[in-house]
């Protein structure tokens, strides 16, 4: 029988139900929580889930949970945790850590003690005064919330919205993760056309295209699990991906942005993640779009006008964005936004919101049906 762990599959505030669904999808039993989905399965699972999670930040290996009064019980409780089945003689192993509500608010004492406490496990089991950690990498991650203490591996290495084709960013980058999640939770389906008229540097548009393509996220990226000791052959999975991806598969899609440079970036992008080609990307103002399709799906990210000078510039491309969608009567329109005004400004109030955050700034996602289809109703 394979080995089995727990695992989460961590997420940004608010995508938590969405990552959870998207292991589902995979054949994963899974479970949404504060701060992303718990699931249990074995390393090949784990494995497939960094490669093919669009959604999730990073998929964690849980080796124990406990209670931690002191910082005596979080050395305890550490030292406690089998670290030889993943950690080596020559092992490379990186602590970090995170403190909410916790009596242990000190987060670099706790990655300290937590680190000592490993050694102290591995000095017993192989009889080491000293540790090169010179080979393979196992980061590991301390998390206290109130008095629990959970305690993992990394299994992704850096964080799961770097998929290897965004090499350049433009001023306001939105990222992969989110961009994914804003494509999932919005209208569009496969099949209908989408357009996103501020596309920036292309990552909503380009996230789209990789879902209609069926290309796995993660296809052109390592893993920090793939380097560790005694893992299961995981190439066969990275190549059953590799041949599901196919980019005629991708059709309707499109975007554009009056800035050439972030359109040539976009463009760029697109290249780098296999689609090239597959995507119309074109320098245009957002004022005088008009498609003729009869319907279909506007999603955009614009400017937040966060700086004082920019809002009054922000609010008039609010109000296009209006008038753009009643010119388009059979399309659905959305967009993310911090600005509190954003409803009053396009001109009437969403029919869908959800609250994220888009770095630090708190942000809704507003969608907006087609009035077609509520005139209808």
């Amino acid at each position: 029988m394979r080995e089995s762990f727990a695992f989460t599959a961590t997420a940004a505030f608010g995508l938590e139900g969405v990552v959870a669904r998207e292991l589902r999808a995979l054949g994963i039993d899974a479970k949404g929580d504060v701060g992303g989905a718990r699931f249990s399965g074995t390393l090949e699972d784990a494995f497939e889930a960094n490669l093919r999670l669009r959604c999730a930040d990073r998929v964690l290996l849980v080796l124990g949970r406990f209670t931690a009064y002191t910082f005596d019980d979080l050395f305890e409780g550490v030292r406690a945790l089998p670290w030889e089945r993943f950690i080596g003689p020559k092992t490379r192993f990186p602590v970090t850590g995170q403190c909410a509500r916790s009596r242990l608010m000190s987060v670099r004492d706790c990655q300290a003690i937590a680190k000592k406490a490993v050694v102290e496990r591995l000095r017993a089991r192989y009889g080491l005064s000293w540790f090169e950690e010179t080979g393979e990498t196992v980061p590991i991650h301390v998390a206290l919330h109130g008095d629990e203490a959970t305690v993992s591996v990394n299994t992704s290495g850096d964080a799961l919205n770097k998929r290897g084709y965004r090499t350049l960013v433009g001023e306001a980058p939105l990222r992969e993760t989110l961009a994914a999640a804003l494509v999932e939770l919005s209208p569009w389906r496969p099949g209908l056309p989408l357009h996103d008229p501020m596309c920036g540097t292309g990552t909503l548009v380009i996230e789209a295209a990789m879902r209609m393509a069926r290309r796995a996220p993660g296809l052109c990226r390592a893993f920090a699990m793939e380097d560790w000791r005694d893992m299961p052959d995981l190439a066969p999975l990275r190549e059953r991906a590799q041949g599901e991806f196919d980019p005629a598969r991708v059709a309707g899609l499109s975007g554009a942005d009056i800035d050439a440079q972030a359109v040539s970036l976009a463009r760029r992008h697109l290249q780098q993640a296999g689609l090239a080609g597959r995507v119309e990307f074109t320098v245009f103002d957002a004022r005088d779009c008009r498609r003729d399709e009869p319907a279909g799906a506007f999603l955009t990210n614009p400017p937040y006008g966060e700086r004082l000078g920019d809002r009054a510039a922000c609010e008039t491309l609010y109000r296009a964005l209006g008038e753009m969608a009643r010119r388009h009567p059979g399309w659905s329109l959305s967009a993310i936004s911090s600005h509190p005004g954003f409803e009053r400004c396009f001109g009437r109030r969403a029919d869908r919101k959800r609250r994220f955050y888009n770095g630090r700034l708190e942000c809704e996602f507003m969608t907006f049906l087609p009035r077609q289809r509520l005139e209808t109703k």
